[in-house]
């Protein structure tokens, strides 16, 4: 049975951090860590942070790219 917190909403086009973190599959805490450092983009709505949902895609591949030139290198 779902949950609300399961569900993930496709149309979405600013993510709340706990919403990305849950996309990324990593907590939030680390996922503020990712946006301080800069490795994930995030923009400010107010008083509110966002993460744009294709920064995500956009994180998820820089990853993999980084992982393809460490087995190319090894």
């Amino acid at each position: 049975m779902s949950t609300a917190t399961d569900l993930i909403d496709p149309t979405l086009v600013l993510l709340t951090v706990e919403e990305a973190a849950r996309r990324l599959g990593i907590g939030r805490t680390l996922c503020f860590r990712l946006i301080g450092s800069g490795q994930l983009e995030s923009v400010p709505v107010g008083r509110l942070r966002r993460v744009p949902a294709d920064a995500v895609h956009d994180y998820v591949t820089k990853l993999r790219q980084a992982n393809k030139a460490a087995i190319t290198d090894a």
